[in-house]
C-alpha cells in the first residue's frame, strides 16, 4: 500500500528547498568576498623591523602597526581590506580591487616620520609637533602651485627653529623638510641626486612663527594630496621591509573569474548528468542534495567571511565530485543488496548501515590533508583549504543525512517496491532468495583477477618510479619564484607575440628576463621570470609600457629569498605531516599494515604529479602543493573505501589462515568496489579536465596536476595499495592468522 503522506512530505521539502535556493542564491553568491585573483588587487608581506636598537617587536607593537596601516588604507577607500599578523614578526596586507597600486604601496610602507632640519641635518621639529589630522592639500597663494599645509601644535617652536637657523652664520638659511629621515642621510649628498629623499628645502627669509606651515615642492595635486593623507594617517611605530608581493590586474581577475565559473558550471552539470543517467532515480536524489550542498557551502563560507579565490572555486567543484562519492558508495551498496533479492526497504537499511563507516573514514582522511594545508599554506592556498574543509563537512551532512532523508521518504512510501529499473537494474539481474543465499556478493560483469597480475603492476610502477627519479635528477623542477625568489610578470599577449619580441620589449626597459614561458590552454599569457627582485619603480615602468603600447594589463609578483625558502620547507612539511597523521588515524581505525601500505600508495600518487611536472617542465608553484595535498586526501579516500570492504569481508570470514584465502578476499573486495572507484573517478576527473581546458590560465597548471593525480589515485587504489597489503600481510599470515573478534565500537580485524 502506497503511503501518500511520505510523498507529500518529500514534495513539500523539495518545494521549500527550491524556493529558498531560487530566491536567495544570487544574494548569497553576491555577498561572497572575492580574492585578489578574481577582482584584481595587491598582496604584500611585510617584515616588521624596529626603528632603533632599543625597540622590541612584540604583539602590542604589531597590533599598533596593523591599526596604523588600517587607518592609511581607509584613505584609499578599499572595500574590506585584510590584515593578518604572521609569526614571528610579519604582517600580510591584502587590498582587493585596488586601482592605484603604486599609491597604495607608498601609503602603506612610508613610515611618515616628518622632521624639520637644517642643512647640517640637525633636527628642530618632528611629526610629534604636528596637529593630528591637520595636513591638507592646498595651493600656494603666490604661484597657485599645489602645496601641503600642516598645522603645528605650537607655532612658537617653528619661530625658534627658524630664528636659530638664520642666526647661524656657518650654514645657509634653509629649512630642510624630510619624510622618513634615516641615520646616514645627508642634505648635501641628496641635493646632488635627481630625486632627493627630502621633500623640500625652502630658503628662510624671515622668522616663521605661524602655526600653519606650507610645504612646497615639485607637487602635483595628486602627490600633494597623497602626502597630506600619509601625514594625517600618522607615523608607523616600526619600519616595514617588503618580503613578498603579488599584484593581479582587474582585467586578469575578471577574465579569470568568468572562465573558471564557466568551467565550474560545465563540471557540475556533467556530474549531475552522469548521476541521473547511471543511477536513474537515485541520481535525481543526488542532484537535489548536491544542489543544496553547493548552496550551503557558499552560504557558510560567506558567514565565515572567507575570501573566494581561483583555487577556492576549484575546491568547490572538486568538493562536488567528492561529495558525490558518498552518494555513489551508498547507491552501489543499495543496488548490490537489491540484486541479492532484498526488498527495497531492506536494501536501503543495509546500504545505510554498511556504507556509513566507509564514508566517515574516507572523509576524515581528506579532512586531515585539508587541515594540514590550512595550517602551513599561504593566503590563497589557505583559502582553498578553508573551502575544502567546509565542503567536506557539509558534503557529509547533505549527501548522507539529506540523501537518506529524501530517499527514505520514497522507500517508506512503498512506491519503489519492485521498481528495479528506477535504480538502473534489470529484473533479470535480481536473484531469488534461494540463489542469493548461495552467494556472498554479486559478481561484477568484469571479473578481472587483480591479485593474479599484481607483479606486472608492481613492475610498471617501479619502472615509472625509476624513470621519475632520473627525470627529477636530470631535468629537475621548473620552480616558480614562490620557491626560488625573484620576480614574475604575467602579460596577456592578446595577439600571438614571439619570444624574441617580448624579450626585446623588456630589453627596451632595461631588464633581462631569466626565463620566458606561456601559460593557459592557448598560450595566451606570457610569463616572464627574473632571478632578482625587481623594484617597484621598474615594475611600474613595465606596467605603464604594456598598457600604453598594447592596452593590456600586467600582473606582477616578487618573493624574497627568505620567504622562498620558507615556502619550500612548508611544502615538504605539509606532505610529511599529512602522511604521519593519516598513518596514525588508519592504524587506529584499521591496523598498521593497512596504514603503511595506504601511505605508500598515497606517496606514489603525489610523486607522479611531481614527475610529470619535471618531464613537462611546467611551472611548479605553491598552488601545485595544494593540488598534491588534495590528491593525497583523494588517494587515501579511494584506498580507504577498498580497505573498508576488505575489513568487512575479513569480518565475514572470521578466521583467515592461508595466503590463498586472503588473496581471494582481496580480489573479491576489489571487484566489489571497482564500479564505485571508476564512477567516482570519472566524475572528478571530468570536472578537473573541464577546469583545465575552460578555466583561467592562472590555474591551468593546478588543474593539470589534479587530472594527473586523480588518474594516479584511481590506479593506485585498485592495483597497488591492496596488493601491497596482501603481499606484506600474507607473509606473516601463517605465524599470525587474521582472527576477527567482534567488538561493539571497533570493527578492526585483530591479529
Amino acid at each position: 500500500m502506497v503511503k501518500k503522506s511520505r510523498l507529500i512530505s518529500f514534495f513539500i521539502i523539495l518545494l521549500t528547498l527550491g524556493v529558498v535556493l531560487a530566491t536567495t542564491s544570487l544574494d548569497v553568491a553576491r555577498d561572497l568576498r572575492l580574492g585578489l585573483d578574481l577582482q584584481g588587487g595587491v598582496e604584500i608581506l611585510y617584515e616588521v623591523e624596529p626603528l632603533n636598537e632599543e625597540q622590541e617587536i612584540n604583539a602590542t607593537v604589531l597590533e599598533a602597526t596593523v591599526q596604523s596601516l588600517r587607518q592609511r588604507v581607509d584613505v584609499l577607500g578599499v572595500s574590506e581590506p585584510n590584515f593578518s599578523i604572521e609569526e614571528p614578526n610579519r604582517i600580510r596586507v591584502q587590498l582587493a580591487g585596488i586601482t592605484n597600486e603604486e599609491e597604495a604601496r607608498e601609503l602603506l610602507s612610508t613610515s611618515a616620520i616628518l622632521s624639520f632640519r637644517d642643512v647640517e641635518d640637525r633636527e628642530y621639529l618632528s611629526g610629534s609637533d604636528l596637529v593630528e589630522g591637520g595636513a591638507r592639500q592646498d595651493f600656494n597663494p603666490t604661484t597657485n602651485q599645489p602645496i601641503v599645509s600642516v598645522q603645528l601644535q605650537d607655532g612658537t617652536k617653528m619661530g625658534e627653529a627658524t630664528q636659530t637657523i638664520m642666526a647661524n652664520p656657518d650654514i645657509t638659511n634653509q629649512l630642510v623638510i624630510w619624510l622618513d629621515y634615516e641615520e646616514g642621510d645627508a642634505y648635501y649628498d641628496e641635493m646632488m641626486e635627481a630625486e632627493p629623499k627630502f621633500i623640500s628645502a625652502p630658503v628662510i627669509e624671515q622668522v616663521l612663527d605661524s602655526s600653519t606651515i606650507m610645504i612646497t615642492g615639485n607637487f602635483t595635486v595628486q602627490s600633494a594630496q597623497q602626502l597630506a593623507d600619509i601625514l594625517n594617517a600618522g607615523s608607523l611605530p616600526v619600519s616595514l621591509n617588503e618580503e613578498y608581493s603579488t599584484s593581479v590586474s582587474a582585467q586578469f581577475g575578471i577574465e579569470a573569474m568568468n572562465e573558471t565559473i564557466f568551467a565550474g558550471v560545465l563540471g557540475i552539470l556533467s556530474i549531475f548528468l552522469f548521476m541521473v543517467v547511471y543511477y536513474r532515480f537515485l541520481g535525481v536524489i543526488s542532484v537535489i542534495t548536491l544542489s543544496l550542498y553547493i548552496y550551503l557551502v557558499m552560504l557558510v563560507f560567506g558567514w565565515m567571511n572567507g575570501v573566494l579565490t581561483l583555487p577556492g572555486i576549484a575546491a568547490l567543484i572538486l568538493g562536488v565530485g567528492m561529495a558525490v562519492d558518498a552518494n555513489i558508495i551508498s547507491f552501489e551498496r543499495m543496488t548490490e543488496e537489491l540484486k541479492l533479492g532484498k526488498t527495497v526497504k531492506a536494501a536501503f537499511d543495509a546500504a545505510n548501515k554498511n556504507s556509513l563507516s566507509t564514508i566517515v573514514d574516507a572523509n576524515i582522511t581528506t579532512l586531515i590533508a585539508a587541515a594540514v594545508l590550512f595550517i602551513l599554506g599561504t593566503s590563497s592556498v589557505r583559502g582553498f583549504a578553508t573551502l575544502l574543509i567546509v565542503s567536506i563537512v557539509l558534503s557529509f551532512f547533505t549527501t548522507v543525512f539529506m540523501s537518506r532523508l529524501l530517499l527514505g521518504l520514497w522507500v517508506r512510501s512503498n512506491i519503489l517496491t519492485k521498481r528495479y529499473r528506477w535504480f538502473g537494474i534489470k529484473e533479470a539481474q535480481v536473484m531469488d532468495l534461494v540463489e542469493a543465499r548461495a552467494v556472498k556478493f554479486v559478481e561484477p560483469k568484469w571479473k578481472f583477477d587483480f591479485v593474479k597480475y599484481r607483479k606486472p603492476f608492481f613492475i610498471i610502477s617501479s619502472l615509472l618510479t625509476i624513470m621519475g627519479i632520473l627525470s627529477i635528477i636530470v631535468l629537475g623542477l621548473n620552480l616558480s619564484i614562490d620557491f626560488t625568489s625573484g620576480s614574475r610578470i604575467e602579460v596577456n599577449t592578446i595577439e600571438q607575440t614571439s619570444e624574441e619580441d617580448i624579450t626585446s620589449m623588456f630589453a627596451q626597459l632595461g631588464v633581462e628576463p631569466h626565463t620566458l614561458s606561456y601559460s593557459g590552454v592557448n598560450n595566451e599569457v606570457a610569463v616572464v621570470r627574473f632571478n632578482e627582485q625587481l623594484d617597484q619603480a621598474t615594475i611600474t615602468e613595465v606596467r605603464d609600457y604594456f598598457e600604453d603600447q598594447y592596452g593590456t594589463e600586467v600582473s606582477a609578483s616578487t618573493v624574497s629569498p627568505v620567504v622562498g625558502q620558507e615556502l619550500a620547507r612548508n611544502a615538504l612539511l605539509a606532505v610529511l605531516y599529512a602522511s604521519i597523521f593519516m598513518i596514525i588515524y588508519i592504524t587506529i581505525r584499521f591496523e598498521f599494515y593497512f596504514a603503511v601500505t595506504a601511505t605508500i600508495a598515497m606517496l606514489h600518487d603525489a610523486f607522479f604529479i611531481i614527475v610529470l611536472f619535471s618531464m613537462t617542465q611546467m611551472e611548479f608553484d605553491t598552488t601545485i602543493i595544494a593540488a598534491v595535498l588534495t590528491i593525497v586526501g583523494y588517494s587515501m579516500n579511494d584506498t580507504i573505501v577498498t580497505f573498508d570492504r576488505i575489513r568487512e569481508n575479513l569480518k565475514m570470514a572470521k578466521r583467515v589462515r592461508s595466503f590463498s584465502k586472503l588473496a581471494n578476499i582481496v580480489n573479491n573486495s576489489l571487484r566489489q568496489t571497482f564500479t564505485r572507484s571508476i564512477n567516482t573517478g570519472i566524475t572528478i576527473v571530468v570536472a578537473a579536465i573541464l577546469l583545465y581546458f575552460f578555466g583561467a590560465s592562472a590555474i591551468s597548471n593546478f588543474s593539470f596536476a589534479l587530472v594527473i593525480g586523480l588518474i594516479a589515485g584511481m590506479y593506485s587504489s585498485m592495483f597497488i595499495a591492496a596488493q601491497l597489503w596482501l603481499v606484506w600481510r600474507g607473509r606473516t599470515i601463517k605465524e599470525k592468522p587474521i582472527v576477527y573478534v567482534e567488538r561493539k565500537r571497533n570493527d578492526s580485524p585483530q591479529v
